[in-house]
């Protein structure tokens, strides 16, 4: 009997966590592009994704701005904002973006910055508060886009998803990464939610 409840007790808390990710990946399904199909927008926001070691993006990273980068030279977008982490001692996704950004033919004067861009929400929330951001391309992997779409239209934007999954990952890193939206996908919401409040 105590087993079977704890059994229950498990599934039950595993459906409150899957089913929030899966409505909303319903949801959004049909604002997702490929580079190729993207519509056009005044913007295109990069989410940031780590750096390696020596201040280089990770290959996810690259990816999203390389993404950007040809969604820039295509011209579906008019400009980039680079947003991730930044610190005093040195550490920059947003510069290290930038670089990588304009190595790519992305002109400078068409890539802003946010280095307060610390998670996905903090991206949103600043894309259209500090920004004045109404409508864009969120450009980042799929396991991410529909997390990174249901806040930026929880919170009044008229965003669409690219796709920047340009290379096949590490099968294990993805599972990962599809795992963590799990938890984050329900967080999101709550934060939405309170956001409304405000």
């Amino acid at each position: 009997m105590f087993r079977g409840g704890l059994i229950l007790a498990a599934l039950v808390a595993y459906l409150a966590l899957w089913a929030p990710r899966r409505l909303v990946e319903h949801r959004f399904a049909g604002r997702m592009f490929d580079i190729s199909d993207a519509p056009h927008a005044p913007v295109g926001i990069v989410f940031g994704a780590g750096l390696l070691r020596d201040g280089r993006p990770t290959t996810i990273l690259y990816d999203r701005v390389a993404a950007a980068a040809q969604l820039y030279s295509d011209g579906k977008v008019d400009r980039l904002l680079m947003s991730g982490h930044e610190t005093a001692a040195g550490y920059s996704e947003p510069q290290a973006m930038r670089i990588l950004a304009e190595s790519l033919g992305v002109p400078a004067e068409a890539i802003q910055t946010d280095g307060l861009g610390t998670r996905t929400f903090t991206t949103c929330e600043r894309a259209l508060s500090t920004f004045g951001i109404g409508r864009a391309l969120l450009i980042t992997q799929n396991y991410h886009l529909p997390r990174a779409l249901v806040i930026c239209a929880g919170l009044g934007m008229d965003a669409v998803g690219v796709s920047a999954d340009l290379r096949p990952y590490n099968p294990r890193a993805i599972r990962y990464w599809e795992t963590r939206e799990i938890p984050a996908t329900l967080v999101a919401l709550v934060e939405i939610t309170i956001a409304g409040l405000r």
